[in-house]
């Protein structure tokens, strides 16, 4: 699928979310189910997943046929960033024919020593073509990742490094000020609990939302009811 018409595709949509990593409820060793979730979410209407691990993006894409947005999660030492941090991969991404590679574009610590603009730049003089949408916490970080011609910035990290500010619900100012300045889409992903939420992230000028944990992982669903019954 071209850039234009995944555009097109994913506008005023809600892109879901289906991951699971070790250690969670739904992440089987032996073999993914993660695209069972997928499946559903097509039912459901979405226009597109986004999934973490090579595997997941294989079985995804098999099950469904719908544009996927791949990452890997690894921590590596010396790195604070575990959002597709190296080129191994998006090697592998690219590799395994996801169509859009998400990748950290925080100023996180990099054990490799590169700063997130160089690593940038990197992984477009490699692959020209390829769909890159940066995961960032700040509205500097989405500036200068969209001024290093990534195609897409979404707000994923906000709240989840440590020099941003930890918030229950989405971070819609991020969104209206990187919506008012940068001339490609904005993803606004992150805390997203309920509709109303993604409604609003819409409102603030997200040109998509993208909607995880209050979709497919279970775990997170159950302990939100719980706590807040056991709150009352």
């Amino acid at each position: 699928m071209k850039k234009e018409e995944f555009f097109e595709q994913i506008k005023g949509k809600v892109i879901v979310s289906c991951q699971a990593v070790p250690g969670e409820p739904l992440y089987v060793e032996e073999k993914s189910v993660m695209y069972l979730m997928a499946r559903a979410a097509k039912q459901a209407g979405t226009p597109a997943i986004r999934t973490s691990s090579i595997r997941d993006v294989i079985a995804i894409k098999e099950e469904t046929g719908l544009p996927v947005i791949g990452l890997v999660k690894v921590q590596y030492e010396g790195f604070e960033s575990y959002i597709t941090p190296t080129m191994k991969e998006v090697d592998d991404l690219v590799a395994a024919g996801s169509d859009v590679i998400a990748l950290d574009c925080t100023e996180q610590k990099r054990g490799d020593g590169k700063s997130v603009s160089e690593f940038i730049k990197e992984v477009r003089s490699k692959y020209p073509q390829a769909v890159l949408m940066a995961d960032i916490s700040t509205y500097e970080e989405g500036i200068n990742a969209w001024k290093l011609g990534v195609d897409i910035v979404g707000t994923t990290m906000s709240g989840y490094t440590s020099y941003t500010p930890k918030m229950d619900g989405p971070d819609y100012e991020l969104v209206r000020r990187l919506k008012e300045t940068v001339d490609i889409p904005v993803i606004g992903e992150g805390r997203v609990h309920s509709p109303q939420q993604a409604v609003e992230m819409l409102d603030a000028g997200a040109f998509a939302v993208v909607v995880g944990g209050a979709i497919t992982r279970p775990l997170e669903i159950a302990q939100r009811f719980i706590r807040a019954v056991e709150g009352r």
